[in-house]
């Protein structure tokens, strides 16, 4: 059983940046395959960024440069640090934790991009 508690939302002007964190509570969170999601109000939830266990990473074609995920085990935690931020990434951002039979997601944090 994972647990997973995201942080770090709030609301930014068009360009600056935001650091999401997500820590997860229970073991073998090194085995999981990690992931942000975001859901914009009343649009389907989306795949933002994933980082594999071994730490391969993968990103959506429109945060590509301006989006890096990361992950610390030790930690049991895994980032996003977004610059340039635009708002259009105004979302509901969640974290997501999988393996083989198992999938876990977060409460989820709000982003606004506003001026």
């Amino acid at each position: 059983q994972v647990q997973l508690v995201e942080s770090g939302g709030g609301l930014v002007q068009p360009g600056g940046s935001l650091r999401l964190s997500c820590a997860a509570s229970g073991s073998i969170f090194s085995m999981h395959d990690l992931a942000w999601y975001r859901q914009p109000t009343g649009k389907q939830r989306e795949l933002v960024a994933s980082i594999t266990s071994v730490g391969r990473t993968n990103y959506a074609d429109s945060v590509k440069g301006r989006f890096t995920i990361s992950r610390d085990n030790a930690k049991n935690t895994v980032y996003l640090q977004m610059h340039s931020l635009k708002p259009e990434d105004t979302a509901v951002y969640y974290c997501n934790a999988a393996m083989v039979g198992s999938e876990y997601w977060g409460q989820g944090t709000q982003v606004t991009v506003s001026s």
